[in-house]
C-alpha cells in the first residue's frame, strides 16, 4: 500500500514542492487545515461539534472492521448521509472528508476483504468519494472504485446514483475517465503510457467508460456546464451521442458551443461536431440554424432536407432568403427522378415551386429592395466624381499640374462612378446623362469596353430595366463598345436568376465569334451571371473552348468562368478537360503555358474545389505529373482553395514553407555546377520560370486564415514577416493577401500597415497595396481611409499608374455610397459564399501582374469583384414580404459563447428603425417583444410575424 500523501489547498504562491515538517504549525490562512494529521493539533483546535462529528465518523469506520456483518449496512448509510449534507464554503473541503481521510489505507485493505455483495457496492460508492482527497496517490481512484460500485450494483435504474455527490465529484470522474481513456487507447496501440502515469488496469470496458462520461455529461449539460459535457463526450468520441441528451433548455449553448469549436478542431472532428450540431438543430425544429450549418457543410443532400422539413410557408421563404444570399443552386433543391434528364428536372422542379417562394430563392426583388433602402438611409441621389476625390482637398503643391493623359484619368472616372453608384442605376455619366455615349467616347479603343461594361455595375441586380439600358450598346458598330455590352449583360445578371435566362440568350450567340474581344466577353459574361449556379446546360458551350486549340487567353477566361458557374462543385467534366488542358500544352512544349493567361486557367482548376478540403487530393497528384512550373503554381492554388475559409493550421504551414524556399539562391549555386555549354538563355528562363506559385502561397495563407479570427490576427503577423524577409514575388502579394483577410473591415492597424506600404520603393507593392486600401475599405465609407487615399493622390500626382490605382480606391471605399460590402462572410460571419470568394480571387489574381492586366488593356478585370458585391443591410418583412419598419438596436457583436447566464450579445449600441445598414462586424437585435423573427441571425432580409402575446402584456401594464 503507497504511503498516503497530504492533501493541500494552495491559496498562497509557496514553493509547491516544499515539504511540510511534521511538527511544523501550519499558516491556516494560507493552506488547508488538511496539512494536520495530528490528534493533539486537531483536538485543541476543534469545535464541540466538530469533535462530535469527528468521534462518529471514527465509530463508523470501527463498526466496518467489526465482525457483525448486519452492522454495516447502517454504517455505511449513516456514512453517506454524514458526507451528502456536509456543507462547506467553496475554498475548504467538507469536514466528513478531511475526518475520514486517515482512516482512507485501512478502508481500502478492508474493501478488499470484503465478498461481493450490495453492501460492498455502497462501500465502492462511499471509497469513490473519499478518492477525490487523495491526490494522486492511486491513479483515476475516484473513477476505480466507481466502477467497482457499478459493477456490483448492475441494475440501470442505479447507475445516475452518483452524480447525487454533486458538482465537484462529477468533474472529478470526468477528468479521470479522459485520462483513462487516453490510458487504453495508447495501450491498445502499443505506446508506452504517458509519463507520470502508472501501469494500472482499471476494472470495466470502453463502453463502461463511454456509460459513465454518457451520465456525466447529461448532469454537466443539466446544471450549465455545457462546455464541460462537450469537451468530455470529445474526449471519449462519442460526440453524435449528445444528441440523446440535450433538451430544450440546453440544446442552444450547446450547439453555440460546438459549432464554435469547429474552427479549433482537426479532420475530420470539425465536420463531425457541425454535422452533430446540425443534427440537434433538426431535432428542435431549428430549421434556420440547421440551414446555416448544411450551408457551411456544402452538403446538397442536408441543403434540400432543410429546405423542405418546415411546413410553414413564412420559415420556408426565409431559408429561400437564406439560400439566395449563398448562392446555392437551385438544382440542389430538387432530387431528379432517375427518369429525368438534366435539362428537363431543372425546368420542371422551377415550375413545382411556389411564384413568391422562387422569387426569394431567385434574387428578383433585390434591386427594388436595395433602391428603396438607398432611399430611407438617404443615399439615392448619384454621386459625381468629384464628391468622391475632393479634389480640393488633396495635398498637391501648387503650379503643378499632374502628368496624366485624360484617357488614363477618364478610365480611373468609368470605375469610380461604376463603383459608388453600383446597384442604384442613376449615374450621371452613363444611365442618366443623355451624352452617356459621348462619355464613352471619351475613352480609347479598350477603354470603351470598360466604359460600355460599368452599365451593368450601375445597373446590378436589375435584370428588367437593365438590359432595356444595355441593349442598345449591343448594336454598336465599334468592337469593343459592344464587347462592354456583352460584360455589362453578364454583370448586372450577377446573383440573380430570371425565368428568361436572357444573359444565355444574349451571350451565347457571341461565344464562338472570331472577334477575340466579343468572345472573350460573352465567355466571362455567362461565368459572371451563372457565378454558383452549377448550370449544365453551359457546359457544352464553355467546354470546347477550353481546349489547347484555342488561344491561352480565350482557353483561361473559359476555365475561369467555368470555375465561378460550377465553384466548389468538384464537377468531373471540368476538372477533367482543365487538366486535360494543362496537359497537351505541356507536352506541346508551345510555351503558351509561360503566358501570363496560364494562372487564370489554373484558377478555374481550383475554384472547382473550392471549400472541399481533402475532395481534391486526387487532382493534386495529377498535376505533380504535368512537366511544367506551372504545375507547382496549380497545386498551391489547389491545396489552398480547398481548405478556403477553415482556417486549417497545417494548411497554412504548408504555404508558409513554400514561402520560404529561396528560389533565385537555389538556381545561382546550381548555376555555377552547370557545364559552360548551356545556353545563357536557357539560364535566364530558368531563372523566372519557378517562382510564381510563391505569390498565390501568399494568397493562399489569406484563402485558409480569412474564416477564423485569431487564425486571421496570426497571418497579419506572418504577412509582417514576409514583407520584411521576402522576395519580391512576395513582397508584392502580401498587401493583396491582407486586403483579402479584411475586406470591408477597415480596422486601423491594417490600415496603417497598408499606408506604410503604398509608399514602398517597389511601384509593384506600392501599387498592389493601394488596391488592398480600396479592398479593406469597400463600401465602408471610412473617413480616415478617404483621407489616406487623397494624401496618396497628392503624393502620387505624377505617377499615372498609381494615380490611377488611388482614383480606384476610392470608388470601393464609397462603392455602393457605403452601402455594398465585398467581405464574403455572412450571417453573422458564420456562412462563407463560395462565390463572393471565387470573384475576388479572380480580382487579385491579376494583380498579382498588375502591369500585364488591370493596367494595361484588361482593366475589365475589376469586375470580377461583382460577385461578391453585396448590400449590408437588415430590411424586416412582414407576412406579405412587404417592408415593416421596427425598432433595432445595433451595435458591435460580442462572443458571449459559454458564458454564464444571458450576456448580452452587442455593446455600444444605438437604436434605430429598419431598414439599417450593417458593418461587418456588427450584429442587430429587435428592441422590443412586439415582432418574433423567422430568422436567427438579423441580417439581410428578415421576415417578422406579430407577436400574440405582446399586445396583452402591453394592455396589461397601461
Amino acid at each position: 500500500m503507497t504511503k498516503p500523501q497530504e492533501f493541500t489547498v494552495r491559496v498562497t504562491a509557496e514553493d509547491p514542492k516544499k515539504e511540510e515538517k511534521p511538527d511544523d504549525k501550519p499558516d491556516y490562512e494560507g493552506s488547508s487545515k488538511l496539512l494536520k494529521d495530528s490528534k493533539e493539533e486537531e483536538g485543541d483546535e476543534l469545535s464541540e461539534e466538530d469533535q462530535h462529528l469527528k468521534d462518529q465518523l471514527e465509530m463508523l469506520v470501527e463498526r466496518l472492521k467489526e465482525s457483525n456483518t448486519e452492522l454495516y449496512r447502517p454504517a455505511l448509510e449513516t456514512l453517506r448521509t454524514l458526507i451528502r449534507t456536509a456543507t462547506s464554503s467553496m475554498t475548504s473541503v467538507p469536514k466528513p472528508l478531511k475526518f475520514l481521510r486517515p482512516h482512507y489505507p485501512d478502508l481500502q485493505e478492508l474493501y478488499e476483504k470484503w465478498s461481493s455483495s450490495e453492501d460492498k457496492s455502497l462501500f465502492a460508492d462511499i471509497l469513490s468519494v473519499l478518492a477525490m482527497t487523495y491526490s494522486d496517490t492511486q491513479p483515476r481512484g475516484t473513477l476505480r472504485y466507481r466502477l467497482f460500485a457499478d459493477s456490483l450494483r448492475p441494475s440501470e435504474s442505479t447507475l445516475a446514483d452518483f452524480t447525487s455527490w454533486g458538482h465537484e465529484y462529477v468533474r472529478h470522474i470526468s477528468s479521470e475517465l479522459g485520462d483513462e481513456y487516453t490510458y487504453r487507447e495508447e495501450a491498445s496501440v502499443g505506446e508506452k503510457p504517458t509519463e507520470g502515469q502508472p501501469d494500472t488496469e482499471l476494472p470495466g470496458s470502453i463502453e463502461d467508460l463511454r456509460k459513465l462520461a454518457k451520465t456525466c455529461s447529461r448532469f454537466l449539460l443539466n446544471h450549465n456546464a455545457e462546455h464541460d459535457g462537450v469537451d468530455l463526450m470529445e474526449a471519449l468520441e462519442i460526440v453524435p451521442e449528445i444528441t440523446e441528451l440535450v433538451d430544450d433548455n440546453t440544446y442552444n449553448r450547446v450547439c453555440q458551443y460546438m459549432v464554435r469549436c469547429v474552427n479549433f478542431l482537426p479532420p475530420p472532428d470539425d465536420v463531425l461536431f457541425l454535422k452533430t450540431a446540425h443534427t440537434i438543430y433538426v431535432q428542435h425544429h431549428k430549421f434556420p440554424e440547421a440551414l446555416a450549418l448544411a450551408l457551411c457543410l456544402n452538403d446538397p443532400d442536408l441543403i434540400r432536407e432543410d429546405f423542405n422539413a418546415p411546413g410553414n410557408p413564412l420559415m420556408k421563404r426565409q431559408l429561400a432568403f437564406l439560400l439566395a444570399r449563398a448562392q446555392v443552386p437551385l438544382e440542389w433543391l430538387h432530387a431528379p427522378s432517375e427518369g429525368d434528364a438534366d435539362g428537363d428536372a431543372d425546368v420542371d422542379f422551377q415550375e413545382e415551386l411556389p411564384e413568391d417562394l422562387l422569387e426569394c430563392l431567385s434574387n428578383t426583388r433585390l434591386s427594388q429592395h436595395f433602391r428603396d433602402f438607398g432611399k430611407e438611409v438617404g443615399v439615392s441621389e448619384a454621386k459625381s466624381l468629384e464628391d468622391v476625390y475632393k479634389s480640393h482637398l488633396e495635398n498637391t503643391r501648387p503650379g503643378t499640374t499632374a502628368n496624366i493623359d485624360s484617357a488614363r484619368g477618364n478610365l480611373a472616372g468609368t470605375f469610380v462612378n461604376a463603383f459608388v453608384n453600383a446597384g442604384f442605376g442613376n449615374d450621371k455619366l452613363m444611365v442618366e446623362a443623355e451624352e452617356g455615349s459621348s462619355w464613352i467616347y471619351k475613352n480609347k479603343d479598350h477603354g470603351m469596353l470598360s466604359a460600355a461594361a460599368s452599365l451593368g455595375l450601375s445597373l446590378l441586380w436589375d435584370t428588367d430595366i437593365g438590359l432595356s439600358h444595355v441593349d442598345k450598346y449591343t448594336y454598336s458598330s465599334e468592337e469593343h463598345i459592344k464587347a462592354g455590352a456583352l460584360l455589362a449583360t453578364g454583370i448586372l445578371n450577377t446573383g440573380v436568376r430570371t425565368e428568361a435566362d436572357a444573359a444565355l440568350a444574349l451571350l451565347g450567340e457571341y461565344v464562338e465569334n472570331k472577334s477575340v474581344p466579343l468572345k472573350t466577353s460573352a465567355v466571362t459574361g455567362l461565368g459572371l451571371a451563372y457565378a454558383g449556379s452549377h448550370r449544365e446546360d453551359l457546359l457544352p458551350i464553355l467546354l470546347p473552348l477550353v481546349d489547347s486549340s484555342n488561344s491561352m487567353e480565350v482557353s483561361s477566361l473559359a476555365a475561369l468562368a467555368l470555375g465561378f458557374i460550377f465553384v466548389g462543385s468538384k464537377h468531373g467534366d471540368v476538372t477533367e478537360t482543365i487538366l486535360q488542358a494543362l496537359m497537351e500544352r505541356a507536352e506541346a512544349e508551345d510555351k503558351s503555358l509561360d503566358e501570363k493567361w496560364a494562372k487564370f486557367l489554373v484558377l478555374g482548376l481550383g475554384l472547382v474545389y473550392l471549400g472541399l478540403q481533402d475532395a481534391s487530393d486526387a487532382t493534386i497528384e495529377t498535376l505533380k505529373v504535368i512537366n511544367h512550373p506551372i504545375s507547382k503554381t496549380a497545386q498551391v492554388l489547389v491545396e489552398a482553395l480547398s481548405f478556403a475559409g477553415t482556417g486549417n493550421v497545417l494548411r497554412v504551414q504548408a504555404m508558409l514553407h513554400h514561402c520560404h524556399e529561396h528560389i533565385l539562391d537555389d538556381k545561382e549555386e546550381s548555376k555555377e555546377e552547370k557545364k559552360d555549354d548551356k545556353k545563357e538563355g536557357e539560364e535566364k528562363e530558368d531563372e523566372k520560370k519557378d517562382d510564381t506559385f510563391q505569390t498565390f502561397a501568399v494568397l493562399g495563407i489569406a484563402v485558409i486564415a480569412m474564416g477564423e479570427e485569431i487564425g486571421a490576427e496570426m497571418s497579419l503577423r506572418q504577412f509582417n514577416h514576409l514583407m520584411h524577409y521576402g522576395e519580391p514575388v512576395i513582397r508584392k502579394a502580401v498587401p493583396l493577401a491582407i486586403g483579402l483577410v479584411s475586406a470591408s473591415n477597415p480596422q486601423l492597424p491594417i490600415l496603417d500597415t497598408l499606408s506604410k506600404y503604398s509608399h514602398d520603393n517597389d511601384l509593384t507593392v506600392a501599387l498592389n497595396s493601394i488596391f488592398a486600401m480600396g479592398l479593406v475599405g469597400a463600401g465602408t465609407n471610412n473617413a480616415r481611409l478617404a483621407q489616406m487615399l487623397r494624401q496618396l493622390a497628392g503624393y502620387y500626382q505624377k505617377e499615372a499608374d498609381c494615380l490611377f490605382m488611388v482614383r480606384i480606391a476610392q470608388g470601393l471605399v464609397h462603392m455602393g455610397k457605403g452601402t455594398i460590402g465585398l467581405n464574403p462572410f455572412f450571417s453573422d460571419r458564420t456562412i462563407m459564399s463560395r462565390t463572393a470568394v471565387a470573384g475576388l480571387l479572380a480580382t487579385l489574381t491579376a494583380f498579382t501582374d498588375a502591369k500585364g492586366f488591370v493596367l494595361d488593356k484588361y482593366h475589365w478585370m475589376l469586375y470580377f469583384l461583382a460577385p461578391a458585391m453585396y448590400p449590408r443591410f437588415l430590411i424586416t418583412l412582414d407576412e406579405e414580404l412587404n417592408s415593416v419598419p421596427v425598432t433595432v438596436r445595433v451595435g458591435q457583436a460580442i462572443d458571449v459563447v459559454g458564458q454564464a447566464g444571458k450576456p448580452r450579445t452587442i455593446s455600444g449600441f444605438q437604436t434605430h428603425s429598419t431598414p439599417v445598414r450593417l458593418g461587418i462586424t456588427e450584429r442587430a437585435e429587435l428592441a422590443t417583444e412586439e415582432f418574433i423573427p423567422f430568422s436567427h441571425v438579423l441580417e439581410g432580409f428578415v421576415i417578422l410575424q406579430k407577436n400574440p402575446g405582446w399586445e396583452k402584456e402591453d394592455k396589461m401594464d397601461i
